[in-house]
């Protein structure tokens, strides 16, 4: 099977990149930061921190672009967004830090979910209030606990992706998954905040 169009696009500018052209390093980050970007946001639930990662992560990129072997870019890229996003976790620990009420608050932007393709207005209430109460219990996981749900359940990677991206085995991903999953349904629960649309189609 051959290479998809996209990717062999990627790939040749990957190729370009390495030979010295900036400008295809720059069709790359245009390419892609909505997604460095959307991964940095939900796993750390703060907007200048996101930013901030993401600027990092483009930066280790571009510096260790000769790096890259001819793996998937995009899951390449996405490990190195989810270490700029640790360490710079690591750095905010070390300062003051905002109240989660004010993360809370940053997760409403619906630009960073799928197009919407115009549901009826009761899908809409549930959509919106669902992601409202799945990312606030998102926000109380594990820090890897999160990253892996958030790469599978939001950017759709696969199971071998996510293992790639997080740089641990496949039974760890299948592992924190399963346990991510249950601590949000656990979460939701005791908190009461199952969106009321969700329970009337559960009857």
């Amino acid at each position: 099977m051959g290479t998809p169009a996209s990717d062999a696009e990627t790939l040749a500018l990957v190729a370009r990149v390495q030979a010295g052209e900036l400008g295809a390093f720059n069709t790359l980050v245009v390419r892609h930061q909505d997604a460095a970007y959307s991964l940095a946001y939900r796993f750390m639930g703060s907007r200048q921190a996101a930013e901030d990662a993401t600027q990092e992560a483009f930066l280790r990129a571009f510096r260790n672009i000769r790096s890259f072997k001819g793996q998937r870019f995009r899951s390449w890229l996405l490990s190195i967004v989810a270490n700029a996003c640790r360490d710079e976790l690591r750095k905010r620990r070390r300062r003051p830090q905002r109240s989660l009420d004010q993360a809370r608050m940053d997760w409403d932007r619906p630009d960073l979910d799928p197009a919407d393709e115009g549901p009826s207005p009761e899908d809409a209430v549930l959509t919106a209030d669902l992601r409202d109460a799945l990312e606030r219990a998102l926000l109380q996981l594990p820090e890897e606990w999160r990253l892996v749900v958030v790469l599978s359940d939001v950017h759709g990677l696969s199971y071998d992706e996510v293992a790639q991206v997080a740089n641990i085995p496949l039974g760890t991903v299948k592992s924190r998954i399963a346990r991510a999953r249950g601590r949000l349904r656990d979460i939701l629960t005791a908190t009461g905040e199952l969106p009321p649309a969700l329970e009337r189609r559960k009857g």
